[in-house]
């Protein structure tokens, strides 16, 4: 199996393309790395392709808060501007800069 290049990054924040949920990128799979219940748990006309990145998120919509493991198909850059407001993000990211989360400590 290829393995493919991720178009995102950590610390990222990303809108899923059919859902519309909204979240920050902490980790990457280069393909699937989930159980095969999880996968076959989506339905068959909208489950996505294995050999593709696959993306933990840390992730919120008008009701909560969670993480999800997206692939990259369902996904595009969040251009709003606007801040996730997970809460585990400060456990994992000093702060927001340009859109992006930083894990390094900002200099002046």
């Amino acid at each position: 199996m290829l393995k493919a290049r991720a178009k995102y990054s950590i610390g990222q924040i990303v809108r899923h393309r059919k859902f519309g949920f909204r979240g920050v990128v902490f980790d990457i799979d280069p393909v699937f790395s989930n159980t095969e219940e999880w996968w076959l748990s989506i339905p068959e006309e909208i489950r996505p392709r294995k050999d593709q990145p696959f993306y933990h998120l840390l992730a919120e919509n008008g009701e909560t808060y969670y993480t999800a493991y997206v692939s990259e198909q369902n996904l595009e850059l969040d251009a709003s501007g606007e801040p996730v407001d997970h809460p585990d993000i400060p456990s994992l990211f000093s702060y927001l800069r340009d859109g992006r989360y930083r894990m390094e400590v900002q200099m002046n």
